[in-house]
């Protein structure tokens, strides 16, 4: 509104000077011209860093999206990068069978086998599975170990207390969640750090066609009734 009004108060003066200096209303003007270019410019500059804050803005949501599909954790390094046991290979398989083609974790898919789950897992819908690492089981005792995997209805009540409904992405992780087992367990810790009943998650949002798998230090032990 300013530079409309400078504007015509220039117009004004010209047309009183005109018959008495032409040279100075064409001053006047230019300067009006100048005045005006330079509110334009002002304005436009003002304008630019609200542009850059909205661009700066949809670049963090879209990291935070992008953090969001990402597996995270200190022992993702040990996933293999390519094939099919790989993260990109993984996400293509459904649970069981994406968990058979990964070395990280090969004794739970041992277990899973013995206790006849396998089928059972690869047909769920949207599943979150929190899934012993090898060294988990190496924690037990031998004898321990071998005598779980020879009873098949309490191996069932182990593995299936590793499971909950929903692929549970990090930020609806912390809380407690009802298993397949039928028991309850709970997630605290936010960002990329999560203990599950107290066990670590060392490898977490690791996507499969059908789960979200978050890898886990120690083997969970269901609630005794």
């Amino acid at each position: 509104m300013f530079s409309t009004r400078s504007k015509t108060a220039a117009a004004l003066l010209c047309s009183a000077a005109i018959a008495v200096s032409a040279s100075a209303c064409s001053s006047s003007a230019s300067k009006t011209a100048a005045a005006s270019s330079t509110s334009s410019s002002s304005m436009a500059s003002s304008t630019t860093p609200a542009a850059g804050s909205t661009s700066a803005t949809t670049s963090s949501d879209t990291s935070t999206a992008a953090g969001s599909t990402a597996a995270f954790g200190s022992a993702c390094s040990a996933v293999p990068t390519t094939g099919p046991g790989s993260f990109t290979g993984m996400a293509t398989d459904p649970v069981a069978t994406a968990a058979s083609h990964n070395p990280v974790l090969s004794t739970l898919v041992t277990a899973v086998g013995a206790a006849g789950l396998g089928d059972t897992l690869n047909s769920a819908q949207n599943i979150t599975v929190f899934a012993p690492a090898n060294d988990a089981f190496t924690k037990i005792p031998a004898a321990t170990l071998k005598s779980v995997l020879a009873d098949k209805a309490q191996l069932t009540k182990i593995l299936t207390y590793h499971v909950v409904s929903g692929k549970l992405t990090p930020t609806q992780l912390a809380g407690t969640h009802t298993t397949l087992e039928g028991g309850t367990l709970t997630v605290t810790g936010s960002g990329q750090s999560f203990q599950v009943n107290g066990a670590n998650v060392i490898c977490g949002n690791v996507q499969t066609a059908n789960a979200t798998v978050y890898i886990i230090d120690t083997v969970l032990t269901p609630p005794t009734s």
